[in-house]
């Protein structure tokens, strides 16, 4: 499509540049002691409650710098292969809105903590694309604002929330290297499963643990050969992936638009902020957008610099738990479904379970029958009881226990499913509750070939058609097996018994 006097589009390019706010959990918040909203511990606090002298900005409160957010940041920064500074700043970024009580926002300008790295999305894939990372630096967050009452009538004027004011923010700054709205995604999510598996933040992203601004633009190749970029427009504050995606394609759409409409092209001055209505899955002018120059940055006088040597930040390194990508491919070369593997990303916490229940049991060697316990049993009983599963009360040397007992046939595999209920409850160990309880397998091989004729006698047709070939049949006749005897047989020997007894394979 053309318009007279400008030439047609003959090809375009997505630009795509992010900036990640991430909550941190600390305790506190990053320039004083008062409670984080952030943390799990004040999740849910009425508001305007985590207040203090220093959050208000009332006359001689003086900001004092929390370390653990400067630890956890530092942290995120390593992970994403950045140098960190061995010497930051505070700055202030000036300009007024009512949930900034101050009237400016510590921040970091010239000099963050984390710079010049970089991201490989699905790291382990054999053409992985590289992400560049501009920067991480460390800010405060501001609050918030409503404008609805409680039950959702609507408000003439603005709530005001401030237990959001002061949480630790971390904000990362890619390079303009996405070229769809897909790869962004997958960035997002990536960044995300990194930061809970580090334990900086809960990553709950309905309560803006994590909020996601992409910059978009177009690069329009024109039928003459030429190449003009259309304005950027950051869209402000998305918190799901499902409005991430839509915004920048969305907005991919517009610029196309507006260009063939306007001719207006990137420059000085023309960048654009807007907004995501995800009801109208469509993007909506917000301001035009200010330059660095705007904020009037200038050095905090009421904060010191931050010194990081070798020594802080090799500590800083002991700390850091093994990453998504590793945890990964670990798992899969130990043979864990993909069904298993998703159920285990998903949870940092449990995966810490099931690495200490692997441990326990003997390393890499035992992962898979360490697997069906704790993913398939424990996990039913996690659902039933609303509990996590590593919260279930149960140890991993309980757990590893009952996998060899399991392995060495001395319980089968209906007793094991008990032990572990029995062990939820109790830090006995599971061998005492086997054998207080009878659970153990029962050895007798005359009694056990009793059992077996008695449930070949029962299931005649099943006998007949595991004599033919058709060897699913011999469910039926090792269940009954099993049923004869409480559970205290083991089906894997009662399946060979059935089948010696009825001449099949031998």
């Amino acid at each position: 499509m053309s318009v007279i006097g400008r030439p047609a589009i003959v090809g375009r390019r997505l630009i795509v540049g992010l900036e990640i706010h991430i909550e941190l959990r600390t305790r506190s918040k990053m320039f004083t002691s008062a409670p984080n909203v952030a943390h799990p511990d004040f999740d849910g606090a009425p508001p305007n409650t985590l207040l203090d002298p220093v959050v208000l900005a009332l006359p001689g409160a003086l900001p004092v710098m929390n370390r653990e957010a400067v630890e956890m940041s530092m942290m995120v920064g390593l992970a994403l292969n950045c140098e960190i500074a061995r010497s930051s700043k505070w700055d202030r970024k000036n300009y007024f809105y009512p949930d900034l009580p101050k009237g400016y926002q510590i921040s970091q300008y010239d000099e963050p903590l984390c710079a010049r790295g970089w991201h490989e999305l699905g790291s382990g894939v054999a053409e992985a694309k590289r992400i560049g990372i501009v920067r991480a630096h460390l800010e405060e967050d501001t609050g918030k604002l409503g404008h609805e009452l409680p039950g959702g009538a609507a408000y003439p004027g603005s709530l005001v929330d401030l237990n959001r004011a002061g949480t630790p923010l971390l904000e990362v700054v890619t390079e303009p290297d996405f070229a769809s709205a897909d790869e962004v995604v997958q960035f997002a999510q990536e960044l995300r499963e990194i930061c809970r598996f580090l334990g900086v933040t809960e990553g709950i992203m309905q309560r803006g643990h994590m909020r996601f601004e992409p910059n978009v633009n177009l690069a329009l190749t024109l039928h003459d050969g030429s190449e003009v970029r259309t304005p950027i427009s950051e869209i402000k504050n998305l918190n799901s992936f499902r409005a991430l995606k839509g915004a920048i394609e969305f907005e991919a759409r517009r610029q196309e638009q507006e260009w063939i409409a306007n001719g207006r092209v990137q420059g000085r001055g023309m960048k654009s902020t807007r907004g995501w209505d995800d009801i109208a899955m469509e993007t909506v002018l917000q301001r035009e957008k200010e330059d660095a120059h705007d904020y009037r940055y200038f050095p905090d006088p009421d904060l010191v610099e931050v010194e990081v040597d070798e020594a802080w930040l090799a500590r800083v390194r002991a700390r850091m738990r093994e990453l998504p990508a590793s945890r990964r491919v670990r798992y899969l070369a130990a043979g864990v479904g993909e069904k298993d593997l998703r159920q285990l990303m998903d949870q940092p916490a449990l995966c810490e379970f099931f690495d200490a229940c692997v441990a326990a049991a003997g390393g890499a060697k035992a992962t898979q029958a360490v697997a069906k316990p704790v993913l398939n049993a424990l996990a039913r009983r996690a659902n039933e009881t609303g509990s996590a599963i590593e919260r279930l009360g149960i140890a991993p040397a309980q757990v590893a226990a009952i996998v060899a007992l399991r392995e060495a046939g001395e319980v089968s595999a209906q007793s094991a499913d008990l032990l572990l209920a029995r062990c939820c409850e109790s830090s006995e160990q599971p061998k005492e509750i086997a054998e207080r309880e009878g659970l153990l397998v029962k050895r007798d091989e005359g009694q056990l070939m009793a059992w077996v004729d008695a449930a070949i006698a029962a299931n005649s047709q099943a006998a007949a058609d595991v004599r033919s070939g058709k060897l699913a049949a011999i469910g039926r006749i090792v269940g009954a097996v099993v049923k004869q005897a409480g559970g205290s047989v083991d089906g894997k020997a009662a399946q060979e018994a059935i089948l010696r007894r009825l001449g099949v394979g031998s």
